[in-house]
């Protein structure tokens, strides 16, 4: 049986994980029915509904909607992205998986792709277990579809919804209460539902509550109308999480058109300009939605309206976190004068210190050539078990390299981030690195991975190339 080797590693001090997923399992639904009264079980059926018998989510009355979390245990030739990133499936590994998939004699068995699709995006006990490979303490759980929500046309079913996806979070985190906690969904289509789940889930000790910084249905978060929202998270304590993901609009409703969403403009630029890969849309959708949001709650004096109020900037890298400060500085004294708003009692770059956290990628260099700059405001995210997840081992391999010190790397990549939600470090944590994974017959070799990264490796050849007297061979 092959044997995966790492170098050994050893921490001394305890991880937090901001920002890992689960995907939404089918018998989140199933058990939906049990815990809703009768009316909201008949709005999230007609509001959005895994149907068994066809496994398609249907969202609004269209079937195939979603990113497709509730397809657990793999399919056949298909890499499943939302559940790949388990212990030790580095990017590399996953590169020479994909390329076997370019082929039907070697794409992935139904047992192979099983394997891969990690049991603990759905499954406590199979997450800890990872966890405890990864080097990971302590983790903030986030939901997958979290870019179908918001589209929610009823909005007594999206808070069935809500409801019914953070009970089933809640009951994830009851395996291990010391180590796993849940963000919950809330139903910003009608801000008195948003209020009374913000209510409902902090007596359940959730500590953030997410929304996602999109114009959707012609709401966008920071609009006057949430002002209960805003002031029941203050009251509790709950986190504002603000958690981009790309904004496709394939729920928007027919003729709609005021969706307003950095990252939809540069997908259906990507889209329309012919580019091949969506490179583009993974990098900047993120950075788009982030960096717009903060700009507009640090200029409009939104953390000043609510000073007890914090907030965490999920999945959106942090590099380009001290331009954006930099120049809502600068713009602000240059333009105070001219404010149409009430002076700002404070520098945006003040205020965001002050009240937010954001979180970075364990591949991340720069923070940590600039600690005097993020040292109370960074916190590391893994986003396992999605594709580009990593385990804590390279964030610290990553901080080691630039020279960090380990005070800083102990507040990175966990101090802070406890300290935001209110959790106690815990007395026992991981210190040292697990250095042998045994795998099955057919994981991929050295030389297959090798093979893989190189760029024609991709490549597929044209049926014309295969085809005798222009020029191939079969």
């Amino acid at each position: 049986m092959p044997v995966q080797k790492f170098e050994p590693m050893t921490k001394n001090f305890a991880i937090f994980d901001c920002d890992a997923h689960v995907t939404e399992p089918p018998w989140l639904w199933e058990r939906a029915k049990d815990w809703l009264t009768r009316d909201e079980l008949e709005a999230l059926k007609n509001t959005i509904w895994f149907d068994p018998e066809s496994e398609q989510l249907i969202v609004n009355g269209k079937a195939g909607s979603g990113l497709g979390s509730q397809r657990i245990h793999g399919t056949p030739g298909t890499v499943n992205v939302l559940s790949l990133a388990g212990p030790g499936l580095k990017h590399d590994i996953q590169r020479a998986l994909n390329v076997r998939n370019l082929k039907s004699d070697t794409a992935l068995t139904a047992e192979q792709a099983d394997y891969l699709d990690h049991k603990g995006s759905y499954e406590p006990k199979p997450r800890l277990r990872d966890m405890d490979v990864q080097g990971i303490d302590q983790v903030m759980i986030i939901p997958t579809d979290i870019d179908t929500y918001p589209w929610l046309q009823n909005a007594v079913g999206a808070k069935a919804m809500c409801k019914a996806y953070n009970d089933w979070a809640y009951e994830y985190c009851q395996e291990n209460p010391e180590r796993l906690f849940f963000a919950a969904m809330l139903p910003m289509q009608d801000p008195k539902f948003a209020q009374q789940e913000i209510y409902r889930v902090a007596a359940k000790g959730c500590r953030v509550g997410l929304v996602r910084p999109i114009d959707a249905m012609g709401n966008y978060p920071i609009q006057p109308k949430y002002d209960r929202v805003w002031r029941a998270m203050e009251e509790t304590g709950v986190v504002y999480g603000m958690h981009p993901f790309p904004a496709f609009g394939s729920l928007k409703p027919p003729g709609y058109t005021e969706q307003h969403s950095g990252a939809e403009l540069i997908t259906l630029s990507a889209s329309t300009a012919g580019l091949p890969h969506s490179f583009l849309i993974n990098v900047q959708d993120f950075q788009a939605e982030a960096s717009l949001w903060v700009a507009m709650v640090l200029m409009s004096g939104f953390f000043e309206r609510y000073s007890k109020l914090r907030a965490a900037v999920f999945e959106a890298s942090s590099t380009w976190l001290s331009f954006v400060l930099d120049e809502c500085d600068k713009h602000y004294r240059l333009y105070r004068n001219d404010r149409q708003w009430p002076p700002l009692k404070r520098l945006p770059r003040e205020t965001f210190f002050e009240h937010c956290v954001t979180g970075f990628e364990g591949d991340e260099a720069p923070p940590s050539r600039l600690p005097e700059f993020y040292e109370n405001i960074l916190a590391w995210s893994s986003d396992v078990y999605h594709h580009d997840g990593d385990d804590v081992w390279r964030a610290i391999e990553t901080m080691r390299k630039c020279e960090l010190p380990e005070k800083y790397q102990a507040k990175f990549l966990g101090e802070n981030a406890r300290k935001l939600y209110r959790i106690e470090t815990p007395k026992n944590f991981i210190r040292d690195r697990v250095t042998e994974i045994e795998r099955p017959d057919w994981w991929p070799t050295e030389e297959e991975v090798k093979a893989s990264l190189k760029p024609e490796a991709s490549v597929l050849r044209t049926r014309a190339e295969f085809s005798p007297g222009v020029g191939g061979t079969r």
